[in-house]
């Protein structure tokens, strides 16, 4: 497939879409009312929905014709081309650095941070994303 072709993008964009709506979904009454095997699927679905927002923004910087392989540098290519703002970057590249952290929920104090974090910074900064991409996709 070529960089010219969007249709690679767009595809993983609806299973972006899906994920983003069921983490919003999952937070809709905050992460303290769920049980905690609620929670750890709190904590689950954050991560496949944040691979998801890192490789949709990477199919979607190829379609424009860059080059980048690793999360950070999408991270960053997408701060460069407007598709994230400056927080919302600073928050990716904190969420990405703190996936580690996600693999210890084992721990109470350490799964609850994770939430914490998941609930108030990260998922509303995909929910945020999400919009920009549905935005770019309409347009092109």
């Amino acid at each position: 497939m070529s960089n010219s072709d969007p249709i690679r993008w767009k595809q993983r964009l609806q299973q972006f879409t899906k994920a983003e709506k069921r983490l919003s979904d999952a937070l809709t009454n905050g992460y303290a009312v769920l049980s905690r095997l609620e929670q750890e699927g709190v904590i689950q679905r954050f991560e496949y929905t944040f691979e998801l927002a890192w490789k949709v923004l990477k199919d979607l910087l190829f379609y424009e014709g860059f080059d980048v392989k690793s999360p950070r540098e999408v991270i960053r290519q997408a701060f460069e081309s407007e598709y994230l703002s400056e927080d919302d970057t600073e928050t990716a590249l904190d969420a990405l650095e703190k996936r580690n952290l996600l693999t210890h929920t084992y721990e109470e104090a350490t799964m609850l941070e994770a939430l914490d974090l998941i609930e108030n910074h990260f998922q509303p900064m995909l929910s945020r994303l999400h919009k920009t991409l549905e935005k770019k996709a309409t347009e092109s």
